[in-house]
């Protein structure tokens, strides 16, 4: 299967580019793209209906060694890569992680700083994690990278993106995006496949291999502001999202202190039993628009637009507030503020942001 291209141009991604950070360009290294481009005509990067989670077609062997490990989730490093790291300096590391039914529980969701929801081919949905101050021994099911990754990426300083792969005009604007790609053919040390799983839905990131140790708080160059809580709001048990063929539901558990996640109808758990909660859950309001790629199936990928601005929902504290949110450009970060114009604070711990269809 192979994707159609209609315009390998992002003229998005590139006017962000021209208004971006210039000088700060991180190198790619050059062997990259022929080892991308190898992977993707062999059919180890994901592609088409299987990419986007539609058909149970089988996925390729993505260069990346095969584990087993006895009892089946998690999926463990076999060489034991011990708890979490944190600490030195450095980029924050993005993973863009599988969330289809067949790829649930995932495995290192609940140690995530942030995670974005965006919108994929079909309605449905995909994870972009973003790790600073922690990382976990594992996490996955990775999947492919989209065009809107690249733009919603801009906002940190030379990330890392792990990713299985992504179609060939994609490919060529990651390789002239600031930020370091990392594929199962690039790092292949980074990555395993695991035989408790039906491939696509088995490649999974041993971050600690491919970071070192956690760069910290200070890389969220996110814009989101940290502290108490601003007046007003209206009390909530719930709140629901919705795109086209996926749904998150957000619960306030007082004990937690902690919006609990449910995708789909179901609560979401990673592969050693963690329920997975948000402190701040930001219901944000996007433009989300057909790009000019298609799937082999003839559909367009969906583009979400994080550059502008436009109305969210943040919920906090058993609370939501109706807010706005801006981001000038793509090298900046969202600033939330209240209909007054004042900042609003996030309360500490883990973000969701769902960006969905205004």
């Amino acid at each position: 299967m192979r994707w159609a291209m209609v315009d390998m141009t992002s003229e998005t991604v590139r006017a962000a580019d021209r208004a971006g950070r210039g000088g700060r360009r991180a190198p790619v290294v050059a062997v990259l793209s022929l080892l991308l481009a190898g992977c993707l005509a062999a059919g180890c990067a994901a592609k088409g209906p299987a990419d986007d989670g539609r058909a149970g077609a089988s996925h390729g062997g993505g260069g990346a060694p095969r584990n087993a490990p006895p009892g089946g989730h998690p999926p463990q490093d076999p060489q034991g890569a011990g708890g979490p790291a944190r600490g030195a300096a450095g980029p924050v590391l993005a993973v863009k992680i599988d969330n289809v039914a067949g790829a649930r529980p995932q495995t290192g969701l609940d140690k995530a700083d942030v995670v974005y929801v965006e919108q994929v081919e079909g309605g449905l949905s995909r994870l972009l994690a973003v790790y600073a101050t922690m990382l976990p021994e594992a996490v996955g099911p990775v999947r492919s990278a989209r065009e809107s990754d690249l733009e919603l990426l801009r906002q940190f300083d030379g990330p890392r993106l792990a990713y299985s792969g992504a179609q060939r005009a994609v490919t060529r604007l990651i390789e002239q995006a600031p930020l370091a790609a990392r594929t199962p053919e690039s790092a292949p040390g980074s990555y395993y496949r695991s035989a408790d799983r039906p491939s696509p839905h088995n490649l999974y990131l041993r971050p600690q291999r491919l970071m070192g140790t956690a760069p910290g708080a200070h890389a969220l160059t996110t814009g989101f502001r940290y502290g108490k809580a601003p007046a007003g709001g209206t009390p909530a048990a719930t709140r629901t999202v919705r795109f086209p063929a996926a749904r998150f539901t957000f619960a306030w558990s007082a004990a937690k202190r902690r919006w609990l996640v449910s995708m789909d109808g179901t609560p979401t758990v990673t592969t050693d039993g963690a329920r997975v909660g948000a402190s701040t859950v930001v219901l944000q309001y996007v433009k989300v628009r057909r790009s000019q790629l298609q799937d082999s199936r003839g559909s367009f990928t969906p583009y979400t637009e994080t550059v502008g601005s436009g109305a969210a929902k943040v919920l906090r504290d058993g609370r939501v507030y109706d807010v706005g949110w801006r981001r000038p450009g793509a090298a900046e970060g969202t600033r939330f503020t209240t209909a007054d114009g004042r900042p609003v604070n996030f309360a500490e711990g883990p973000v969701w942001v769902v960006l969905a269809q205004g």
